[in-house]
């Protein structure tokens, strides 16, 4: 009967360095790439942004953060124009802060 240990009978012979490659290069695997926004996706991104700041609804925004998607749902409280970031609080109170280079989607969320 053949007892194949898989992985374990390999790792004896590679070196702390090589494993430690093996593993960051499975992580980076996982890595979603950024996607490109045209100048149409851009404007109509700009006016639900304007519109949330004016009228105050909540919004779910899409952005890139350490090289995955993620989605904060909230309203938007300020925009600061010297480092070009929006503040938005959640529904439980929690500020994010997000670049606007970072934000690939926003759209409006039906209370």
């Amino acid at each position: 009967m053949i007892r194949d240990r898989g992985r374990i009978k390999w790792t004896s012979m590679m070196l702390p360095e090589h494993v430690k490659m093996l593993r960051e290069w499975v992580q980076e695997d996982e890595y979603e790439q950024e996607k490109v926004l045209d100048e149409q996706q851009l404007e109509q991104m700009n006016e639900t942004i304007l519109g949330a700041m004016e009228f105050n609804y909540q919004v779910a925004i899409t952005h890139y953060r350490q090289h995955k998607y993620e989605i904060v749902v909230g309203r938007i409280c300020y925009w600061d124009a010297l480092v070009n970031k929006l503040h938005i609080m959640d529904r439980f109170e929690s500020l994010h802060r997000i670049a606007l280079s970072d934000v690939v989607d926003v759209c409006k969320v039906e209370e």
